[in-house]
């Protein structure tokens, strides 16, 4: 059973489940407005039952923290350029060849 943490070299510093990269912003959207069940979602995400009862409660206790976490990142993703991996949260990829290769 994982606590709910804060690091700010992990999402952001978004409230997340101890030990992984799932945010309590995450659990919300798809437990709580979309239409997963927490059961159904511990499944899917390898995660204990407890975890997502866990995330859900403190969504319950701190709604405007994770409403305004996520009004930001709809904020971030409607205003992103899509040519841009960075503006979406996605690393972008070394696509340069490290060195050419000699034609000695």
């Amino acid at each position: 059973m994982a606590e709910i943490v804060s690091t700010p070299e992990v999402l952001g510093g978004k409230p997340r489940i101890g030990g992984r990269r799932i945010g309590v912003h995450q659990v919300v959207s798809l437990v709580v407005d979309g239409g997963l069940t927490p059961e159904e979602m511990a499944v899917r995400y390898d995660l204990e039952l407890a975890d997502i009862h866990r995330a859900i409660a403190y969504y319950y206790d701190n709604p405007e923290e994770i409403r305004a976490v996520q009004q930001r990142r709809r904020e971030k993703i409607e205003n992103a350029d899509p040519t841009r991996p960075e503006d979406l949260g996605i690393e972008p990829r070394d696509t340069a060849d490290p060195k050419p290769k000699s034609d000695d």
